[in-house]
């Protein structure tokens, strides 16, 4: 079980896109991840009109370290360290550090 998944609200807290907020849309590897608006980078792309693809300079996300962002905390409105805790039922569940509250349920 990983501590971030694909759909999760993280925050940035390092680097230069720190304190900005977005969705995990990417998963690489258990150290890399692409967050919805996030490290952007810009690239020269060659259109293509059958596929309906534009030209010129267009922005495109670029994965992030995970060590990088942290889950973010409604409760707390920052970002968050995220732990595991097994329930009474046995399911195994994601917490938030700071006040041990489930993520998922």
């Amino acid at each position: 079980m990983r501590k971030i998944k694909v759909g999760d609200d993280v925050m940035v807290i390092a680097g230069k896109d720190k304190g900005k907020r977005g969705t995990v849309l990417r998963i690489f590897d258990d150290a890399r991840l692409v967050v919805e608006n996030i490290n952007m980078a810009k690239k020269h792309q060659k259109g293509n009109p059958q596929r309906g693809v534009p030209n010129g300079i267009v922005d495109k996300e670029m994965p992030i370290q995970v060590s990088n962002v942290g889950l973010f905390n409604p409760r707390k409105g920052g970002a968050d360290r995220v732990g595991f805790k097994f329930l009474a039922d046995g399911k195994k569940v994601r917490v938030f550090k700071s006040d041990g509250e489930v993520v998922d349920v």
